[in-house]
């Protein structure tokens, strides 16, 4: 195991400390509305560069079953970090020259999914790093069935079903059954309900309902695609900069009791325009924030993901200041 050096990771005392000072924008981190408080920055780390262990304009995260964090930057490299930032290891995506990936989640069977955003694909990989390469999706540009443009994110739900989302001309969501063959798609680019533009990010809940992040509709969208097509069950969000607007969502994670469609579920956003990560209840109604634009702890600059631990922990991709950020919520 390595550890990068110089690293920047901030103790609880240090963080306290510049808050006081007056570094730290968001008085202490925590959301500023009637719910309990959340959202309290725990560790600051990071620091930019392409030796192993360090970042360059990260742009996704997933945390595996073993709270590890696998962060793809703009090398591009897949590395996989601790939750303090000791650099484990780490590994490249076959080609680059054409663009980087821009999404990571995990299968139900615990491999990463990369969407390969410019060669229109996805990629499957253990969580050593081994390419599984009879299990990618796509890899044909165009827009037929099963071909894709810029692919942003990928999910699977209860089922085994795959859900991958994609920008370009067509703005759509496509799925596909666990052995990989097309079923059905939906979406197109455009404003109005149902319409995409740029898809950024999908979850799917333990309902199945499939959750997206319409970024540049600056929105939330919510499907349910358990049958032969899709249906939109409800849309929120609109482009501001104050309390509830949206300003270019990028990710979307829900908590354990919105993964359950419980009616105290809260959603929250990260908004690579507003510098910040918002908390909502299911329906979007605001509940609070943290975050402002910065380069002191606590402050963001263009965040690109968000997700969470087991340990109820919150770690956001400081993208444009190359680092990673960790809050208790």
């Amino acid at each position: 195991m390595v550890r990068p050096a110089p690293e920047r990771l901030l103790s609880r005392r240090r963080l306290l400390k510049s808050a006081a000072a007056g570094a730290c924008a968001l008085v202490g981190g925590c959301l500023h509305s009637g719910d309990s408080p959340t959202g309290t920055l725990e560790a600051v780390w990071g620091r930019r560069g392409s030796a192993p262990g360090y970042l360059n304009k990260p742009r996704a995260i997933a945390i595996g079953r073993d709270d590890l964090l696998y962060i793809v930057d703009m090398t591009p490299r897949i590395s996989v970090f601790t939750a303090d930032g000791e650099y484990l290891r780490g590994w490249q995506t076959p080609v680059s020259a054409q663009g980087r990936p821009s999404g990571l989640a995990f299968d139900n069977s615990g491999n990463l999914l990369a969407a390969d955003t410019h060669y229109h694909r996805v990629l499957v990989y253990t969580p050593q790093g081994k390419l599984l390469e009879g299990q990618t999706i796509g890899g044909t540009l165009g827009t037929g069935n099963g071909e894709f443009q810029f692919v942003t994110d990928a999910a699977q739900d209860s089922q085994g079903n795959y859900f991958i989302t994609q920008y370009g001309e067509f703005d759509r969501i496509q799925k596909f059954s666990p052995d990989r063959k097309y079923l059905l798609s939906w979406g197109e680019h455009g404003h109005e309900p149902g319409q995409f533009l740029r898809p950024q990010k999908i979850v799917i809940d333990r309902s199945d309902l499939v959750w997206v992040t319409d970024a540049c509709n600056h929105r939330v969208q919510v499907f349910d695609a358990r049958g032969s097509e899709a249906k939109l069950v409800k849309s929120w969000g609109q482009q501001g900069h104050g309390p509830g607007e949206l300003n270019y969502p990028y990710d979307i994670l829900l908590d354990e009791a919105g993964l359950a469609g419980r009616p105290e579920g809260r959603v929250y956003l990260c908004e690579f325009g507003n510098h910040r990560v918002q908390k909502f209840t299911l329906g979007g109604e605001f509940v609070g924030s943290f975050g402002a634009s910065g380069r002191g702890p606590g402050q963001l600059d263009q965040p690109w993901g968000i997700a969470r631990d087991s340990r109820g922990r919150m770690f956001v991709l400081d993208s444009y200041n190359h680092r990673v950020q960790r809050f208790r919520l």
